[in-house]
This record gives C-alpha cells, sequence and structure tokens, in this order.
C-alpha cells in the first residue's frame, strides 16, 4: 500500500490529472473497476494517507486534455460517420496525437510502471459501450464489418468497412472474355487511342460481367474475383464451372439475397456468363483458393500436320498417359512468368473420336500443366509433347475446360 500512495504522489506532481488517466497507470491491476473508478479510489487513499482534505478530481488534465468527457459526443460522431452504411458488428479504434501518447509514455518510463493501459484502449473500450448503446449493434474484435477510427487531433471519424465474399462457380460461355479486368498495356488504365479510350485491354471480363450487378446490390466501391486458377481468354469454361469467390470493397449494404443476386448476374450478362452462387464466404477461403491445387479436365480440338488415323493419335497418346512433363515457361506468356522448367503430370488423356476434320481429345492434368504446349511442344520447350512423339506438328484450335475439381492450388491452369 506505501509503494501505491508513493506512485500516486509521484504522478500527482506531474500535474492536474483527471480520474481516468490516473486510473489508468494503473489499469491492469484487478480492482474491479473502472479506470474513472480507480482513479478516484487512489486519489482518496492518497489524501487520506498524506492526511490533507480531499480536493477531488481537477478540471483539467495535463495528460488527455480531458477528452473522456465528451464520450457521448465521439459516440455521435461515430453513428452520424455509419449513417447509411449496413452493419452488425464494428470495433473502435483510436488514433492517438503523439503528444498525448508521449505524455504517459514518459510517466510509464519514469516511474517503471508495469499495470499501465494505453488512453486509446480505454477511448476504443469506452466509445464502443456508448456506439453499442446508441446502435443495439454488437463489438466483434476478430472480424467486424465496420471499424471507426477516432482521429482525435482532427475531432473526425474514420470509417473502414471491411469486405463481403460470397462463393460459387462460374460458366464462361464466349471465347475472347479474360477472368479479370485488364489495364490497357499502353495507357495503363488512363484511356488512349489503342483502347478507344476506355482505360481496358478488353471490353468485358468474367470479374466485370459478375461484379457489375454484385457491386449495384451491395452497393460496393467495385468488385474482385478471386478463382480457383484461371483459363485462357479464348477458351470456354464449361461443365460444373469453375470455384470463385467474389470480394465486396466497401459495401453499404451487406444482407442481400444470393438467389437474387444469382438472377441478376444471369440476366446481365445475358449467356456470355453464367454463375452458381453457393453461399457466403470470407477472407480465409480466398486464401485456401489460391493455395491449395486442383486438377482441370479439358476438351480440346487438335489440328496436325498432315493425315494420321485415330489408331496412330491414340497410340501417340497412350505414351503421353500418366507421364511427367517437362515445361520450360511457355513463349506467349514467357513476358508475364519468370523463366524455368516446371514438371507436371499428364493423369488422363485419350480420344473420343473426330469433329470436323480434327481430333477431340480430353486431358486431365495437375495444375499448372500448359495444355496448348503438350500438344505443340512449343519448339521444344516442352517434353514430352504430342508433336514430338508424331513426327509433325500438332496444335490446338480450341480449348474448353470442362471441369475444375475442388481447389487445390492458386496456380493457373495449364490452359492459361
Amino acid at each position: 500500500m506505501e509503494d501505491l500512495i508513493r506512485t500516486v504522489g509521484a504522478i500527482l506532481e506531474y500535474g492536474p490529472v483527471c480520474d481516468h488517466c490516473l486510473g489508468r497507470f494503473f489499469g491492469k491491476r484487478s480492482f474491479g473497476l473502472s479506470n474513472a473508478e480507480r482513479g478516484l479510489a487512489v486519489r482518496t487513499a492518497y489524501a487520506l494517507a498524506q492526511n490533507e482534505p480531499f480536493a477531488g478530481e481537477p478540471d483539467e488534465c495535463w495528460i488527455c486534455n480531458r477528452i473522456f468527457d465528451s464520450i457521448d459526443l465521439w459516440a455521435r460522431r461515430v453513428c452520424e460517420a455509419l449513417d447509411g452504411v449496413d452493419f452488425a458488428t464494428f470495433l473502435v479504434g483510436t488514433r492517438v496525437p503523439p503528444l498525448v501518447a508521449e505524455s504517459e509514455e514518459m510517466v510509464w518510463s519514469d516511474l517503471s510502471l508495469a499495470d499501465p493501459e494505453p488512453i486509446k484502449s480505454e477511448m476504443n473500450r469506452e466509445v464502443g459501450k456508448a456506439v453499442s448503446a446508441l446502435t443495439g449493434k454488437s463489438v466483434d474484435f476478430r472480424r467486424p464489418d465496420v471499424v471507426a477510427v477516432l482521429n482525435l487531433a482532427e475531432e473526425r471519424v474514420e470509417i473502414e468497412i471491411n469486405p463481403v465474399y460470397f462463393r460459387g462457380r462460374y460458366l464462361k460461355y464466349e471465347r475472347g472474355i479474360p477472368q479479370t479486368h485488364w489495364d490497357c498495356r499502353v495507357c495503363r488504365g488512363k484511356g488512349c487511342e489503342r483502347c478507344n479510350f476506355t482505360g481496358k485491354m478488353y471490353a468485358d471480363s468474367v470479374e466485370e460481367l459478375i461484379g457489375g450487378p454484385a457491386v449495384e446490390a451491395f452497393g460496393a466501391e467495385t468488385a474482385v474475383l478471386h478463382g480457383a486458377g484461371r483459363e485462357d481468354i479464348d477458351a470456354r469454361m464449361l461443365g460444373s464451372g469453375r470455384p470463385f469467390v467474389m470480394e465486396m470493397v466497401r459495401p453499404t449494404r451487406r444482407q442481400v439475397d444470393l438467389a437474387d443476386l444469382e438472377a441478376a448476374i444471369n440476366a446481365a450478362a445475358e449467356g456470355r456468363v453464367g454463375v452458381i452462387l453457393q453461399g457466403w464466404s470470407s477472407h480465409a477461403e480466398v486464401e485456401t483458393l489460391k493455395s491449395n491445387k486442383a486438377h482441370k479436365k479439358y476438351r480440346i480440338l487438335v489440328e496436325v500436320d498432315g493425315e494420321i488415323s485415330l489408331d496412330v493419335l491414340q497410340s501417340a497418346l497412350t505414351r503421353l498417359n500418366g507421364e511427367t512433363i517437362n515445361q520450360r515457361t511457355p513463349q506467349r506468356v514467357a513476358h508475364r512468368r519468370a523463366d524455368r522448367i516446371r514438371k507436371r503430370r499428364v493423369i488422363d488423356i485419350r480420344s473420343p473420336g473426330m469433329q470436323d476434320g480434327r481430333f477431340v481429345i480430353d486431358v486431365v492434368g495437375e495444375a499448372g500443366l500448359y495444355i496448348k504446349e503438350l500438344i505443340s511442344g512449343d519448339g521444344g520447350r516442352t517434353s514430352p509433347s504430342l508433336t514430338e512423339i508424331l513426327g509433325i506438328d500438332a496444335h490446338v484450335t480450341s480449348l474448353d475446360v470442362v471441369l475444375v475439381e475442388e481447389p487445390e492450388s492458386g496456380d493457373c491452369d495449364g490452359s492459361s
């Protein structure tokens, strides 16, 4: 008790200090009191020990400038800043002026205090309780819908809105559409003659065709598509579709009927892209989508330079079946990917027949297997290849992805 009294006396020598700040110097002690109650208690104990008349809490505070008298005001500011934003959970953060932080830290250091609580922690807690009382919404420390940051120096509230995520599978029925938005290579998105002043390499993308109606539904700034791999621009995505998670950036609405959204996306895409929405998602699921590997199945049409029978083709495919392929980064993507040799396995490859004078080939490969180069050989950069085994040039004229298993990797498909 004597040590406590001496410490209180030393703190009071710095200047007038409010009960909140005085109690916060002992904030981590288990007195079962709020900081203000703790401050009043130790102030009273100090006055009794010194046999001095109790003067009570001063009107000034050299540390916080009595910021805790404004808790209700800050809570109202938070509510005003959140007006029009749909949220169920929130968290309060505080940006403390450097002078205030330095003032209390100086006392901690000078007196070797072991149990202080920072002013920002108390502001977060007290304003959070007041906002919860006003709104009926609850605090979430792990993943709140919104974060309200109190900027004490500028006397304003900054709102950070966390994303909303939903998941599903998309199908791409039209060739020539990239998975995500591409800025124009010439103007880098600013707009020029090359891109007809759109700032884009391609007029549309899967991301934009899905994201447009979603942005409107969520009142979001933009939408970011996270896919389980990607297909080439000139490839279709058929079958059961490709798994994806859509991230809605700074949404003002969070409660959206996904069945209605699915219908709106499919109607707006007009048969170019389709979606099957499966439910809500999270940032953690995006990480899983990007870090795991999944096998893909492709159906390709192949032309060969010369006349060969289906039996000869089947024999060549048998030699590729189950083979581990050495693939140097293809020439077509060398400008944007590291030049190295990758080993990927052909899990299954066979031909069900012919179509319009071309061979139909079904391929199941490990994630990262370049399908076009598996056929063409890419000038010897892929080995073995169908061209190498046949001894005549072969190349893919069209490619469709027909199956993507549950995701196990963020690698792009071998088609890309």
